[in-house]
């Protein structure tokens, strides 16, 4: 053997490749790798439970003072924005979700059933029902620089829901109510439907040839992201555990006014406006002065009230006609919206028990002066209205820039 006097010898002789060593990839991970990785355990937590963990054990403890953290550091909270599907960052201390406006309700205007049940949320078997993971999965994140505008405009939203200057309405009925330009609120998260590519398709079903909609949208949710999911896939979701956002009283009004006045010979009658008084023998009713049924009928008002005294909406009593107003091209149910907005502090509340001994609560009547409503109905179909408010201290109108 031959004797070896370097170090580089030794290698240079090493024909079997013993020596030969490959550098290993380093499994170290970033200090983001390993945020993400511990905010992840928090996503699965919560979509195999439905819920945020609480401190009812130690995991969910460990869980819950994780997310508490999280949500009070701005740069992690930046840094896990796109991986935030379920809106779980969202602080209240700088921004006010759905969820707060509703448990910020200190007249307890929105404590109903129906508003609550935004945050029930149902347990759904992951197997068997795609739509939900699908829903989540075709969300992507978007660049600061273009979700600025939206960002603004979902301010607004929750300034108004805040000054119930709009509300929530359990979503129903997609073929009317989704529509682009409308805000939902979906699992407690806002969105925008700024597009809905709509393509007409008829299928065959056991009952026969049905038109049916569908095509790809483009969503904006208030916690950054995007999606395109189907109309179809979105109007099933809303119909299970979504809400609809309102118009606000202007848009409301101006949508019933556009065509009332302009007449052709292609207008409609479309009903009557009314005002009936309840000849109801109940002390607690006919004692009550000045009041009034406010409503709306597609057939002659005679027609409409002959059997006043059967149904609880005339309180269970005849009634008799103080005025009607004929209209063309108007609503009913927008009119009806308008008109139970505007006299809503004066609404009669009183429960009425029906023929069938069910308890009822007419919401068309309302406790002021006659004058004042032949006003108000001027006003509405002039489309005036929108300019005023009624102060029940005065009875009176009063304008709304006073």
């Amino acid at each position: 053997m031959d004797n070896k006097k370097t170090l580089e010898d030794v290698f240079k002789d090493d024909e079997f490749g013993i020596l030969d060593s490959k550098p290993k990839n380093s499994n170290v991970k970033t200090e983001d790798d390993r945020l993400i990785e511990s905010f992840q355990e928090i996503n699965t937590f919560f979509e195999k439970n439905q819920r945020e963990p609480e401190a009812t054990n130690v995991t969910e403890f460990k869980l819950l003072s994780r997310l508490k953290a999280l949500r009070k550091d701005v740069k992690k909270i930046e840094t896990l924005k796109s991986y935030d599907p379920h809106n779980l960052l969202s602080t209240k201390e700088e921004v006010k979700s759905v969820a707060d406006i509703l448990s910020d309700d200190d007249l307890g205007i929105l404590d109903t059933e129906e508003a609550l049940s935004i945050f029930k949320l149902k347990n759904v078997p992951s197997s068997k029902d795609r739509a939900d993971s699908d829903f989540v999965a075709q969300r992507k994140a978007m660049k600061n620089k273009d979700f600025i505008p939206y960002e603004s405009m979902f301010k607004e939203i929750h300034k108004q829901l805040r000054e119930r200057k709009i509300s929530l309405k359990r979503f129903r009925n997609p073929e009317k109510n989704l529509i682009p330009g409308n805000y939902y609120v979906l699992d407690g998260i806002l969105l925008f439907l700024e597009e809905a590519n709509i393509e007409r398709d008829n299928i065959m079903l056991p009952s026969g040839d049905r038109l049916r909609k569908d095509g790809r949208t483009r969503i904006i949710f208030e916690n950054g992201t995007m999606s395109n999911m189907l109309y179809r896939s979105l109007g099933k979701q809303l119909l299970a555990n979504g809400h609809l956002v309102t118009k606000t009283e202007v848009e409301t009004a101006k949508e019933l006014f556009d065509n009332v006045h302009s007449l052709n010979e292609e207008d409609l009658e479309t009903g009557w406006i009314y005002i009936l008084k309840s000849n109801s023998t109940n002390k607690e009713i006919a004692s009550i002065n000045d009041l009034y049924k406010i409503g709306y009928s597609t057939v002659p008002v005679p027609e409409r009230i002959k059997n006043a005294s059967k149904e609880s909406t005339y309180l269970m009593a005849d009634v008799g006609i103080i005025a009607s107003y004929k209209t063309y091209n108007l609503n009913a149910q927008k009119f009806e919206h308008l008109i139970h907005r505007f006299f809503a502090e004066v609404c009669l509340n009183i429960d009425i028990n029906d023929e069938l001994g069910r308890r009822i609560t007419p919401r068309e009547w309302f406790v002021v002066p006659l004058p004042v409503i032949d006003e108000v109905i001027h006003l509405i179909l002039s489309g005036e209205i929108v300019d005023y408010k009624y102060d029940k201290n005065i009875e009176a109108l009063i304008s709304k820039n006073n």
